[in-house]
């Protein structure tokens, strides 16, 4: 840990000043602490949740719409398209077959439900 009151290291380095090896990182018990609670603790929760309300719903909606525009920017549409071809793989594997049924079943039901309320609302004529 270095001592507060002690003049930084410049880190412009000349070929008078360049150490011969490279220093090893810090380990994690010498990496500075992190502020705040720790992540999945009851203080972390009410802390998103003030975070949240400060915000609002249309920040976090505006910034991750930023986001998504920056990943198509620099990956290019199809990359969306790489993503979800990996993930119905995934799904396929990890769920099987019948997963699709079922819930092409489902979507069914509702659809056909809906279309029924719908024909039953409007006036014959």
């Amino acid at each position: 840990m270095t001592n507060r009151h002690q003049p930084r290291a410049s880190t412009k380095t000349t070929p008078a000043t360049t150490p011969a090896a490279t220093p090893a990182p810090a380990t994690p018990a010498e990496a500075p602490k992190k502020r705040g609670p720790r992540a999945g603790t009851e203080a972390a929760r009410r802390g998103g949740l003030a975070a949240a309300a400060k915000h609002g719903s249309e920040f976090y909606r505006k910034i991750g719409s930023q986001g998504g525009h920056a990943v198509r920017e620099r990956h290019g549409s199809a990359f969306y398209a790489e993503i979800g071809r990996r993930g119905g793989e995934s799904t396929k594997r990890n769920r099987g077959l019948e997963h699709y049924s079922k819930i092409g079943r489902i979507g069914g039901q509702k659809n056909g439900r809906r279309r029924t309320e719908a024909a039953t609302e409007q006036p014959a004529g």
